[in-house]
């Protein structure tokens, strides 16, 4: 099984996973059809799902036109049918989901928005957390509130440490800026900000991160260390209230 990684519209990623023998493929988050579809003729694969994360239009911008072309199945969240164009799949929390091409995990993950999902494939322990949790940083929160995206979060950093982060978008540049603002002693940090350069440089993705990065050098799941609470200003040892001080913050950064 493989990804390919494809940038989309100003800063959104989307990813093809695929078969390499049967070259049945879905796509992760579609934010618009024409790369995708560049991508899947240029590789000679069968488009058979599409996963959506949740329903803001630079996740599901390609639905309709990569169903018409390819009369795929679109899945998402349950809760979320009308919202998400042409969903076929309505996906539970804590779902075990199966298909001719994979076996992934479904965990609800609201916050960013209420409906929103990840998708976890176990046997390339990929992890595609769309708006959640990005490389060194978390979602806005749009419609949810600071407890369901912190509860989210704890729920992400339970998976296997060495599992890839597939995140929605390109901005790990801006978050590595805010996280080494407050966690400036941080040697992993720096040296995964060091990485991070080089592969801008080169016009690289940023992503994969890895979980075992994220739980070393991102602050917003870092909000029981102590050091951290004294950079913001809890003085309680609450974990929440770190969040979400940082949270507010960040949108202000």
């Amino acid at each position: 099984m493989k990804i390919i990684i494809i940038k989309c519209l100003k800063d959104n990623y989307s990813y093809i996973i695929y078969n390499e023998q049967t070259l049945m493929s879905a796509v992760i988050d579609p934010s618009e059809a024409d790369p995708i579809i560049k991508e899947i003729e240029k590789n000679n694969l069968q488009l058979k799902y599409i996963f959506n994360t949740h329903h803001h239009y630079d996740h599901v911008g390609g639905n309709s036109k990569l169903k018409e072309k390819y009369k795929c199945k679109i899945a998402g969240y349950e809760k979320d049918i009308d919202r998400i164009p042409g969903i076929d799949i309505k996906l539970k929390d804590n779902q075990k989901w199966k298909n001719e091409l994979l076996e992934c995990e479904i965990l609800h993950i609201p916050g960013h928005t209420s409906g929103h999902i990840s998708i976890y494939v176990k046997e390339i322990n990929a992890l595609f957390t769309g708006d959640t949790l990005f490389s060194l940083g978390c979602g806005r929160i749009f419609e949810g509130t600071y407890n369901e995206m912190f509860d989210s979060l704890k729920k992400l950093k339970k998976f296997p440490k060495a599992t890839k982060i597939y995140c929605g978008h390109e901005y790990t540049k801006k978050n590595s800026e805010f996280c080494i603002s407050l966690d400036p002693n941080n040697s992993k940090l720096i040296n995964k900000i060091n990485n991070i350069n080089e592969n801008i440089k080169n016009d690289n993705p940023t992503i994969p991160s890895t979980l075992s990065d994220e739980l070393e050098c991102n602050i917003f799941l870092r909000t029981d260390n102590l050091k951290i609470q004294n950079q913001v200003g809890i003085n309680s040892g609450d974990p929440i209230k770190t969040f979400t001080k940082l949270r507010d913050l960040k949108d202000n950064f």
